[in-house]
């Protein structure tokens, strides 16, 4: 039986979602409330989007497979919702020689069995790190920053290739001693093969305006290139690769 996944949306060419061009696919579906999400219509996992099986996303993949010169990214919303669904993708596009890249926030309260399976079938893991202190990261998400720790060191155990990213939010991830936190951790993880330094931007402020909802982030501006500066200090200095 073809596993069914609710997709938000399909790009056939993306080119910030892991390396070289790739083809993407939006889950619906998130727990997190990230205050600047800019993919507001991702969050509701029981609607919005389209129900597919796995097998009607290869065949759109497929038809495009030759000018993908990376793979395939899922992403979000988040893809660990709908871990089954991805896994048989994955599978499907291992079979086709294709690189699986997942975007993930990393939030699972337990690793559970399709979860297994789909890292089992995952090149590389995109895993995004809100904040490190827990305070700020409630204040940011609305949840817990434990469980995003707890994956990441699930992540270390397999030896999982995986890129960091951390989005720089004025207010909330600026200051260069949270970076720091997050550098203490990534030093001790030799799967993480580089930090992306993400500055903030608005672009999905429309998105809020369409499901009624104030943005509250609306009055904040990027992060200057001193700013961004600093924080890729942090990660320099312990010798880990990072950009922004």
């Amino acid at each position: 039986m073809m596993s069914l996944g609710r997709v938000h949306s399909m790009d056939s060419f993306g080119t910030v979602d892991g390396p070289g061009i790739r083809y993407v696919v939006f889950m619906q579906g998130c727990h997190m409330r990230c205050r600047y999400c800019h993919n507001r219509d991702t969050w509701d996992l029981r609607d919005g989007g389209e129900v597919l099986n796995h097998e009607e996303v290869l065949e759109k993949i497929l038809k495009v497979k030759n000018f993908l010169t990376g793979g395939v990214t899922v992403t979000g919303g988040e893809p660990l919702l709908q871990a089954e669904f991805v896994a048989d993708l994955f599978k499907a596009l291992k079979e086709h020689g294709i690189h699986t890249c997942l975007d993930t926030n990393g939030f699972a309260k337990h690793i559970t069995p399709d979860i297994e399976r789909l890292l089992s079938y995952t090149d590389l893991v995109l895993l995004d790190i809100k904040h490190m202190d827990e305070e700020m990261h409630h204040k940011l998400t609305h949840v817990t920053g434990k469980y995003t720790r707890n994956f990441a060191m699930y992540l270390q155990e397999l030896k999982k290739p995986t890129w960091v990213r951390y989005v720089v939010v004025d207010g909330y991830t600026v200051d260069p001693l949270y970076a720091a936190m997050l550098a203490d951790m990534v030093e001790k993880m030799d799967c993480v093969e580089k930090v992306e330094i993400l500055p903030y931007h608005s672009l999905g402020v429309h998105k809020w305006d369409v499901f009624k909802e104030t943005y509250e982030l609306e009055a904040v501006r990027p992060p200057s290139t001193e700013q961004l500066d600093a924080i890729k200090a942090e990660f320099d200095q312990r010798g880990i690769s990072a950009a922004y």
